[in-house]
């Protein structure tokens, strides 16, 4: 049973995957300071300063929530201090589900690193997914978020305790980062979502020059904890 409860500038994206280990780690060049843009830990859902919850769900339902510590408790701080969303994000938990949770508008300035955990309630059956998004500009709609970083669970299973996910950017200018909860809500079930983390800093020429060439992969690596 359920439970209830770029370069974008001018165009070109690329994202390089990081190895395990590194999920912090951004290129800092001499002089060239490493600026920390976002760290949200959910200690109030209710009161995010400039984050924006639009629920595109049909019907539409529960937006994203704060986390319910009898469920699963948080990757760190008080047990409840994490983001939540479920199948009830579609009223009665009934439809299609497509709830979304957006970052402030974030100015970035060179290789951008967003890491993140996640983890989902264990019980077979159901396919959670979360789609991360990236959008260049301040608009606060969703329909800029055409860039897909990439896509956790669905079919390939979503992980079962918190798990670190991260992946870098090559980003000047305002930007914004999404998380959707997607899917028919009799496939989905609850996730959460903690320690979301942004940091910017202006790259090497060097690493300017391999992102242009494509030499990272379009997606993220995850490193599973054990806490």
């Amino acid at each position: 049973m359920k439970t209830l409860e770029s370069y974008v500038s001018a165009g070109a994206l690329a994202l390089a995957v990081l190895a395990p280990g590194a999920a912090n780690a951004v290129a800092k060049p001499v002089g060239k300071p490493v600026v920390e843009v976002l760290d949200e830990g959910f200690d109030n859902v209710t009161a995010l300063p400039g984050w924006t919850f639009t629920n595109n769900s049909v019907p539409p339902g529960n937006t994203w929530f704060q986390g319910n510590a009898a469920i699963f408790e948080s990757q760190s701080g008080a047990a409840n201090s994490y983001a939540a969303a479920s199948f009830l994000g579609a009223a009665g938990g009934l439809g299609v589900v497509d709830n979304w949770l957006i970052t402030p508008v974030l100015a970035l300035a060179g290789i951008t690193n967003l890491s993140f955990w996640t983890r989902h309630e264990d019980f077979a059956g159901f396919n959670d997914t979360l789609e991360v998004r990236f959008a260049s500009g301040s608009d606060g709609g969703t329909s800029g978020f055409t860039t897909l970083l990439g896509t956790i669970g669905g079919t390939a299973g979503y992980p079962a305790d918190w798990t670190e996910w991260s992946g870098s950017l090559n980003v000047e200018g305002e930007g914004r980062f999404a998380f959707r909860y997607v899917g028919h809500a009799d496939t989905l079930n609850y996730i959460g979502l903690d320690t979301v983390r942004v940091i910017t800093a202006v790259p090497e020429s060097s690493l300017y020059a391999m992102l242009a060439l494509g030499l990272g992969a379009l997606g993220f690596m995850r490193r599973k904890s054990s806490k």
